[in-house]
């Protein structure tokens, strides 16, 4: 479709409902405004050319704080800051992008897709994305793209998937037919940064991007992860998600997130198996004595976070089905305290003076118990930065103005679960 076409359509009645799917009803004029200038630059950057419009969210993670390394269960999901591109097909053999969030442009072979000495930035994930495709059986192809991102970098929102499935969505529509799951897309992502960035990195942030809505995965096999779409209308229930940043510390966390897994799996040897998910609860438990001589406290009661945390995600899915949104809101409360108390990541033992998770949390449960309305946790990793909180909407602005003035301004952000992961937005239009 043409440039023209595409404008025409954005100023459609069609286009305002698209756009208050993906973004709320606040924000879709606003959103207009983001695709319009988009082809405008697009269009001044590679010429007028038959373009489509593309969006994937960034993420967050509802409950199933620490899990996934031990393959266990999480629930997520999509939300309404986004990365999004308009691309065209080019007939070559490049692939040519600018990303104006970052200040990059670039331009790839598909002839050379090795990854560079040092294994880093946008290049390198690029290239094993196309990689990955190849790997999958896949075609690749060459295409012009011009890409911008509002999803939050350094907030536990994972703003890299968010790039990297958009990249997926263009891949698979123009060379693809869009044959591809969007649970693939997340594969591919994964096997990018395992092998072009060598980082280990599990599946969750991806594939949450990708999929889109209200997700749970299971994690126990991880090369085949059991992904469930929960068909549950969030915004009936007049609540936002708003993440808070709390402050980065000034320790190397290190450490602390790489002690996390490999405190769980250390209990999980004591019974000569990797990881938590493999033993029980009752297991510890009735071999308490040994395995904290063996592992340690610490460990121990990491390991007992893993257990009823997937407990919690299985709750709070079942929860969401029945429609008991107040049932769903405890748990998210009880994965926040079992995060603090038992899995313990608010603070890094080697800077305990710091403790600004630990900090916007007290405050965050002080609004709530004199509202007696929302639930907040931890969010992410944890250690420092960012927690979140799930408020009803008419006190949303209150909780801003009130954790803002503690925190800083501009450290909070208000969000909503949208239904749709990594999209070409032209498939979604009444055009």
């Amino acid at each position: 479709m043409k440039a023209e076409e595409t404008l025409q359509f954005l100023q459609s009645a069609s286009s305002k409902a698209l756009m208050t799917q993906l973004y709320g009803s606040d924000k879709a004029e606003e959103n207009i405004g983001r695709y319009q200038d988009m082809i405008g630059k697009f269009q001044k950057k590679y010429g007028d050319k038959d373009i489509l419009m593309f969006s994937s969210p960034g993420r967050t993670e509802i409950s199933g704080n620490h899990t996934d390394h031990n393959h266990g269960k999480v629930l997520a999901g999509s939300i309404n800051l986004d990365c999004i591109g308009i691309a065209a097909v080019n007939d070559t053999s490049r692939i040519n992008l600018v990303s104006e969030t970052f200040d990059q442009e670039f331009s790839i072979s598909l002839d050379e897709l090795e990854p560079s000495e040092n294994k880093a930035g946008t290049e390198d994930l690029i290239k094993g994305i196309l990689q990955g495709f190849k790997e999958f059986g896949y075609k690749i192809g060459g295409f012009d793209a011009y890409i911008t991102s509002n999803v939050i970098s350094s907030a536990g929102v994972s703003s890299s998937a968010a790039f990297e499935m958009l990249i997926c969505s263009m891949v698979n529509t123009f060379f693809n037919e869009g044959r591809m799951d969007t649970v693939n897309y997340a594969h591919i992502g994964k096997y990018s940064e395992n092998v072009y960035w060598d980082k280990a990195s599990g599946l969750l942030d991806q594939m949450a991007c990708a999929v889109g809505g209200l997700i749970t995965i299971d994690f126990f096999d991880p090369a085949n992860p059991v992904v469930e779409k929960i068909n549950f209308d969030f915004a009936s229930q007049n609540h936002s998600l708003i993440i808070v940043q709390t402050g980065r510390g000034h320790a190397d966390l290190s450490a602390d997130y790489s002690s996390v897994p490999l405190e769980m799996k250390k209990v999980a040897e004591y019974f000569g198996k990797e990881v938590c998910a493999q033993i029980t609860e009752e297991q510890v438990i009735g071999h308490l004595q040994e395995i904290r001589e063996f592992a340690g406290d610490r460990s121990v009661m990491r390991a007992l976070h893993f257990f009823e945390e997937n407990k919690r995600v299985e709750a709070e899915v079942v929860a969401l089905k029945e429609g008991r949104f107040e049932d769903f809101l405890a748990g998210i409360t009880a994965s926040g305290n079992s995060s603090w108390k038992w899995l313990q990541n608010c603070y890094t033992n080697s800077a305990y003076q710091e403790q600004g998770i630990s900090v916007a949390l007290a405050l965050t449960e002080l609004f709530i118990q004199k509202k007696q309305k929302g639930a907040c946790r931890i969010h992410g990793g944890g250690f420092a930065g960012v927690i979140m909180a799930m408020l009803p909407n008419d006190i949303v602005d209150e909780y801003i103005a009130y954790i803002e003035k503690a925190l800083g301004e501009g450290s909070a952000y208000r969000m909503n679960i949208r239904p749709y992961g990594a999209i070409c937005i032209n498939s979604l239009a009444t055009i």
